[in-house]
């Protein structure tokens, strides 16, 4: 079957073509916007894009269009499939039907943390020898690929509450149908689509009905909001991590090692641990819970995190130049700038962090979490904020900061702010869920003078 992918260099949709192609099926897909990881792990596996949405596609004449959430009514490709009735589909409910049905899907779900928790959970269960198939989204380092089909009966996904297509708007979770669910922290994000956080609640409850008796629910104890999902309706056990009463994560010593207890009761020790902040010794944590019930032992789950090397785009080094380290991560909600720069500060010390931001987010772009930033911003010495196409007063927002916070619409001007600033030993952390322009190679060569 030849399948046309539209919105194919999104995370998501990008693994669902690499899935599709491991099934057997020619693949081929369309997007407006590419770049880096995805447009180039499309390249690397040979599959074919063409650049924006025109009617002309369908001159490709494939079997079935797979369309992307990203795509909405009005965009000239889609208008032109309903017009001619032509057969299309989303992509979770493709994967669902066609990919998902008969596994063992064990799901993660969460505001922030799925992709590292999604890889960390895939990683323990490849070092156990289960062979998982699973789509991340983003690419994990010891895989070099988003998704991956096998024989395994074991499937890992990354569960995301946003919408799943322009004419299904239930969140794309609910097609999964896991048997085992990580339900990592829950806060109001996606304004675009959510009026409030009642309203996420209520599709994280529409997840947890889907989850079988024999199966695991893995929720953090620490979050007020998933109490409250699971106080609506529970009819699966549920492992609490992050609690007194569940499993605990221990504080790091200098290799990022820490201890596991469960109910008070230490269960081992991961001897080195690459990622930074507790955080993500959550997400870790979170990870063995779940591999334990797909029937990974405790003491071979910690042994591999030793050994897992990390997300891209993820606290990923860039480059170095003349002494200052320019990283790249995905974060973009206030929380998880917090705790990125929680985590980056814990790994260097007292070094200068010079935090580079793009707003670029839907939730981010309509300004509902504005007042958050300042505080999210406090462990960076100096923010750096590209405003381009923002719908509110960036630097309004970020006065609270004085003299810490400069604002850009003019992106070689901020790029030569940073450069002017930048000293031996400092680290640019460039934070944005999106290309950004190309700033880490553009900060880089100018660094480079």
């Amino acid at each position: 079957m030849h399948i046309h992918i539209l919105g194919i260099c999104g995370t998501f949709m990008g693994g669902i073509a690499l899935l599709a192609r491991a099934a057997g099926h020619r693949v081929t897909g369309c997007d407006a916007n590419v770049y880096p990881p995805m447009s180039t792990q499309l390249g690397e596996q040979g599959i074919d894009l063409v650049a924006g949405y025109d009617a002309g596609q369908l001159a490709l004449e494939p079997d079935l269009f797979v369309v992307g959430n990203a795509i909405s009514r009005g965009n000239p490709l889609l208008e032109a499939i309903l017009e001619r009735n032509l057969a299309y589909v989303s992509g979770p409910q493709w994967l669902a039907q066609n990919i998902l049905r008969g596994r063992w899907v064990l799901g993660v779900a969460g505001t922030h943390g799925k992709t590292t928790t999604t890889s960390l959970l895939t990683w323990i269960l490849e070092e156990a020898g289960l062979n998982p198939s699973f789509l991340v989204g983003g690419v994990p380092q010891g895989f070099g690929v988003s998704a991956r089909l096998t024989d395994s009966p074991f499937f890992v996904i990354e569960a995301d509450e946003y919408d799943t297509a322009f004419c299904d708007k239930r969140s794309k979770f609910i097609h999964y149908q896991p048997r085992t669910v990580i339900l990592n922290n829950l806060e109001f994000d996606h304004a675009d689509i959510f009026a409030d956080l009642g309203a996420i609640e209520t599709q994280f409850h529409h997840l947890v009905r889907t989850v079988p008796g024999n199966g695991l629910i893995v929720a953090n104890a620490a979050e007020a909001s998933l109490k409250r999902v699971l106080s609506r309706g529970c009819w699966t056990p549920v492992d609490w991590f992050n609690g007194d009463e569940g499993w605990q994560a221990g504080e790091p010593d200098a290799d990022g090692g820490f201890s596991l207890s469960l109910a008070g009761q230490g269960q081992g020790r991961v001897e080195r641990f690459a990622l930074a902040g507790a955080h993500n010794r959550a997400n870790a944590v979170a990870a063995v819970a779940a591999a334990r019930h797909a029937g990974v032992p405790v003491a071979v789950a910690l042994r591999s995190l030793e050994n897992f090397s990390g997300i891209k785009r993820r606290l990923e080094v860039r480059g170095t130049v003349r002494g200052v380290t320019v990283i790249d991560d995905f974060a973009h909600h206030p929380t998880a700038i917090r705790v990125t720069l929680e985590g980056l500060r814990q790994r260097v010390g007292h070094a200068r962090i010079l935090a580079v931001l793009e707003p670029r987010s839907n939730t981010m772009k309509l300004g509902s979490m504005k007042a958050q930033l300042p505080e999210s911003l406090a462990d960076a010495d100096a923010t750096y904020c590209f405003s381009n196409n923002l719908g509110w007063d960036a630097k309004a927002a970020l006065a609270p900061l004085g003299g810490r916070a400069q604002v850009f619409d003019d992106l070689s001007q901020l790029v030569a702010a940073v450069v002017a600033d930048a000293r031996e030993g400092d680290q640019v952390l460039v934070m944005s869920n999106g290309g950004f322009g190309g700033v880490h190679d553009k900060l880089l060569y100018a660094l480079a003078g």
